[in-house]
């Protein structure tokens, strides 16, 4: 299959595609490689994708849905399709991939298809349905290769070629007992340079990495990130082995949790969909806009306060924008590091301690370089060295308030059970602004006035 960089004629093609015949818009679509038809089809109406899906292959047109962004909605494109048409492209979908898909339709829904499909696809689907998607439960495949510990190797290796019949690929041999509980692993490799009179139980590496099939989505790709695993099992509370996650299911699940974590910073919900329209998205964004403006109101009485000294010198206000503004950057800054930290690891007491520290030193450091340029630019341009003085000494506060708060304030929302992506942004610019606000206009009034 000839490879493609996706472009805006890509799309034009397809688009004039569609005004053609059947066989026209099936030959050009066979050109791309499923992807890049995923890509292409969150340009296109929902009309224009149905019409493709009920063209093409099963295998191919199941591919196609697997590949689609969620926010897009593959699951709509089963909802019109034949019954029996739908059955052919659902049962070409992995099990976890067919499981993602039809939960997100309603239950009635759910129900019509999985009786539409046989009785071995429907169980496997089902039985993943009960698990919450952002669990390994809901991650897992449940077509895995699993072999008995007391296998001879020939006896293994038919084993093996017969279950992998059905399956696309498979990265490691799960060895089990007699009772389906998982004992270790074993690589393929090993099973082939292997004697012949070599049981697998010989061969298990019982040293191996696993998850709870109610482990969270985050801590699995955690785990695959660091132990280089290209899958990992799924067992129940009594080791029995349920299926697998692979690489691959994990790269979406870290894409995913990496799009909710900038969303949250940002205070956007993780509900707001990125190609949702703007209904959507005022009413993911307006409740945190009303929480931040009743901050705001915050800021604004340290202002209030010290209006006299506003009045009295001008010049204040000017440089008030300045130090507001460096504060929320660098608190934003400090922000994103420690919230990355947090999801990449849980921090130690003693590291948590060091990463506010490191914070510190950091504003303390850039409050003091970025203070000496404003202080230069308070005498050439102000002519007034005090006034330099006191929003060197502001910045400088500021800043070292920015990063222990960037730092700290998520670090103890985390310890008391609350994410710290989403609260942590609203608390730190009330932060800077006030304590900015303070330390500007509280020095100005005692030095200067």
């Amino acid at each position: 299959m000839q490879s493609f960089e996706l472009d805006k004629s890509d799309l034009l093609k397809i688009k004039k595609a569609l005004e053609e015949d059947d066989y026209v818009l099936k030959d050009l679509i066979s050109e791309y490689h499923p992807s890049e038809i995923a890509i292409l089809f969150e340009g296109i109406s929902q009309e224009s994708r149905e019409r493709i899906i009920s063209i093409l292959p099963a295998e191919f047109a199941s591919d196609i849905i697997s590949e689609m962004d969620a926010e897009f909605h593959p699951e709509r494109l089963l909802e019109n399709l034949h019954p029996e048409r739908r059955s052919e492209i659902v049962e070409e979908l992995d099990y976890d991939d067919a499981t993602d898909i039809i939960s997100q339709l309603p239950e009635e829904q759910q129900q019509e298809i999985l009786q539409e499909l046989d009785e071995e696809d429907a169980s496997n689907i089902r039985s993943l349905l009960k698990y919450e998607e952002d669990t390994a439960g809901g991650l897992m495949n449940t077509q895995v290769i699993r072999i008995n510990e007391f296998l001879l190797k020939k006896d293994a290796l038919d084993e093996i070629i017969r279950q992998s019949e059905e399956m696309e690929e498979f990265y490691t041999i799960n060895v089990i007992d007699d009772h389906n509980v998982l004992k270790g692993i074993v690589s393929l490799k090993d099973i082939i340079k292997s004697r012949n009179n070599v049981r697998i139980l010989d061969l298990i590496k019982s040293d191996f990495v696993y998850v709870k099939a109610d482990t969270d989505q985050e801590e699995v790709a955690k785990l695959i990130s660091q132990y280089n695993l290209s899958s990992i099992p799924v067992v129940d509370d009594q080791m029995h082995l349920l299926g697998r996650i692979t690489f691959d299911d994990v790269i979406d699940v870290m894409q995913e949790e990496n799009t909710e974590d900038i969303l949250k910073i940002s205070g956007v919900s993780e509900d707001e969909e990125l190609a949702g329209n703007w209904m959507e998205a005022v009413k993911s964004r307006l409740p945190w806009l009303v929480l931040n403006l009743f901050t705001a109101f915050l800021a604004a009485s340290i202002i209030r306060y010290f209006d006299n000294t506003i009045a009295r010198m001008g010049l204040l206000a000017g440089y008030m924008v300045i130090i507001a503004g460096m504060g929320g950057n660098a608190a934003t800054q400090s922000l994103a590091v420690t919230v990355r930290r947090i999801s990449l690891n849980d921090l130690t007491d003693n590291q948590a301690y060091r990463t506010v520290l490191k914070e510190f030193t950091v504003g303390l450091i850039n409050g003091a370089v970025v203070g000496c340029i404003v202080f230069l630019f308070a005498l050439f341009y102000d002519h007034n060295p005090l006034l330099g003085l006191v929003i060197f000494i502001a910045m400088i506060g500021n800043l070292v308030i920015a990063g222990i708060s960037g730092s700290a304030i998520p670090l103890l929302l985390k310890r008391v059970g609350i994410d710290p992506a989403i609260a942590s942004s609203i608390i730190i610019t009330t932060f800077t602004d006030v304590f900015g606000f303070l330390l500007l206009l509280g020095l100005a009034s005692s030095l200067i006035l």
